[in-house]
């Protein structure tokens, strides 16, 4: 399929009043965080890695769990837990590193996001794609690209340049700072 697939993103969503038509599809990745299932357009994705050690640094949030070397390069490491503000998670045997592309001042950044589990690489048409929804939602409606259907259920899919804002982590860190001092 050479077309490219039409779904929110960043800064667009579906209008909920009109029903789609679009039956284009788009891949994602599925990983486990506690009971919730979550997705992340794979296309974003670069690799998956066995949880290893991490190398601590000072004066973080508790969601940064440190970094990493990845052939050389350093790779600050996301607790995904931590971040949507449920503590920080415990590592068990299927516990993976999720290496992903993020944008920052238009240039490509490596983070890694520590998950439970990895399932696996689903299609999701984009007419089976709903708008976050506007309560209830266990993660900040910000950080929903959309609620995808698969089968009788949903799948939270991430808007992982929101829910990983540099930016907003960076403000965080100084606040942190400014705090201990």
């Amino acid at each position: 399929m050479n077309a490219t697939p039409t779904r929110p993103g960043p800064g667009r969503s579906h209008d909920a009043g009109a029903p789609s038509t679009d039956t284009h599809a788009a891949q994602y990745l599925t990983f486990a965080l506690g009971e919730e299932v979550f997705a992340m357009d794979i296309r974003t994705v670069r690799e998956i890695i066995q949880h290893r050690p991490k190398t601590a640094v000072p004066l973080m949030p508790d969601f940064v769990r440190g970094v990493i070397n990845l052939r050389g390069a350093v790779v600050p490491v996301i607790d995904l837990r931590a971040r949507f503000g449920r503590g920080q998670a415990s590592v068990g045997k299927k516990t993976c590193i999720v290496i992903f592309d993020s944008m920052r001042a238009g240039e490509r950044v490596e983070l890694g996001l520590m998950v439970d589990a990895v399932s696996e690489v689903i299609e999701i048409a984009a007419d089976r794609i709903e708008p976050p929804p506007d309560f209830g939602a266990s993660v900040r409606r910000d950080f929903i690209q959309g609620m995808g259907k698969v089968g009788d259920r949903f799948v939270i899919l991430l808007e992982p340049d929101r829910a990983i804002d540099i930016d907003e982590m960076a403000d965080l860190c100084a606040a942190g700072s400014l705090a201990a001092a």
